[in-house]
C-alpha cells in the first residue's frame, strides 16, 4: 500500500463550513478493528485494518488498503455519517471488593430473607465481633446471629429451637476444650441438626491478636477470677469494660485480626447453617 495520502478524499477532506460544526452534526464511532466503513468522499467501502499515527487504514472487499485521515463527518457506518475517532483506552476492570470476612462482596444484591436456622453466641461481645467480621456474608446468606446470655441453660434453648430438617443450629462457645464446663454442655446437645464449635479462649477478646489490641499478649488470669476485670487490672487500662471493648473492638477491620481457631469455627457454623438438604 502506498504511504502517502489517498488524493480523492473529496470535499469532506477539508472544512465545510467549518470542522466544529461538521464534527457537532455527526456522532463519534471508534475506529475499532473490523468495523465497516465507507469513507464518504471516495465511496471506498471495507473494514477498519488498523489506525496509524495519521489516520486509518481501511481494508477493501478487494483486498487492498488504503489510508484516510479521521476528519469529523468524513465516514459513513450503515449508512449513516459518523466522526470516526480513535478507541478509548480501556481501563482493567477493578478487582472484585473483599468484605471483612475475605469472601468476595456482593454488590447491589438484597439481604436474603432470613433461614429458619440460626447460630447462637454467649454473649454480646461474641455477636458484635461476629457481626462486625462476617455481618456482610451473614445477611446475605440470611442467617441470624443471637445471644445466649451464658451457656449454661443451652439444652433449654436447643430443645424449645426443635431443630430438624431446613432447621440447622450452629452454636459458638468460649474456652471449649476437653473437660472444660462448655465441653460437658456441648455433650448434652448432641443432634444431627445442631454443630457446636468453638475457640480455646476463656473469653472472646482473647481471641483478637494481641498485635491488634496493641500489647505484647493477653495475661493469665488465674481460675474463678472474672476474666475481663482480671485482664483490665493486669494491663492498665482505664475505663469500664464496655469502653474497653468498645476500643479493642475498633481495632478489628478483618478476618486476619482474628486467631485462626476462632476465624474456623465461625466459619464451619456458617457452612453447616447454610447448607442444604433434603
Amino acid at each position: 500500500m502506498s504511504s502517502r495520502w489517498d488524493r480523492s478524499d473529496g470535499i469532506l477532506s477539508g472544512p465545510v463550513d467549518g470542522p466544529a460544526r461538521i464534527e457537532a452534526a455527526h456522532p463519534d464511532v471508534e475506529a475499532r478493528p473490523g468495523l465497516k466503513v465507507e469513507h464518504r468522499g471516495s465511496r471506498y467501502a471495507g473494514a477498519v485494518l488498523r489506525l496509524e499515527r495519521d489516520g486509518v487504514v481501511i481494508r477493501g472487499r478487494s483486498g487492498g488498503e488504503r489510508l484516510f485521515r479521521l476528519v469529523p463527518g468524513a465516514f459513513q457506518v450503515e449508512g449513516r455519517a459518523v466522526n470516526l475517532v480513535r478507541p478509548t483506552v480501556q481501563r482493567a476492570a477493578a478487582p472484585p471488593g473483599r468484605t471483612a470476612s475475605g469472601s468476595v462482596a456482593v454488590t447491589g444484591g438484597r439481604a436474603r430473607v432470613a433461614r429458619a436456622g440460626r447460630i447462637l453466641v454467649e454473649g454480646i461481645h461474641d455477636a458484635e465481633l461476629v457481626e462486625k467480621v462476617w455481618g456482610d456474608d451473614l445477611r446475605v446468606e440470611g442467617v441470624v446471629v443471637e445471644r445466649l446470655d451464658g451457656a449454661d441453660h443451652l439444652a433449654d434453648v436447643v430443645a424449645a429451637f426443635r431443630p430438624g430438617p431446613g432447621r440447622r443450629l450452629g452454636i459458638l462457645l468460649d474456652h471449649l476444650v476437653p473437660g472444660s464446663k462448655e465441653a460437658r454442655i456441648a455433650g448434652q446437645v448432641r443432634h444431627p441438626a445442631v454443630l457446636v464449635t468453638g475457640s480455646p479462649y476463656v473469653d472472646v477478646w482473647a481471641a483478637i491478636r494481641p498485635s491488634v489490641a496493641g500489647i505484647p499478649s493477653w495475661p493469665e488470669v488465674p481460675r474463678g477470677e472474672e476474666w475481663k476485670a482480671g485482664t483490665i487490672r493486669r494491663l492498665g487500662l482505664r475505663g469500664e469494660q464496655w469502653e474497653v471493648w468498645r476500643d479493642l473492638l475498633g481495632k478489628v477491620t478483618s478476618y486476619a485480626d482474628l486467631e485462626p481457631p476462632l476465624v474456623g469455627a465461625v466459619e464451619q457454623l456458617i457452612d453447616f447453617v447454610t447448607e442444604e438438604t433434603t
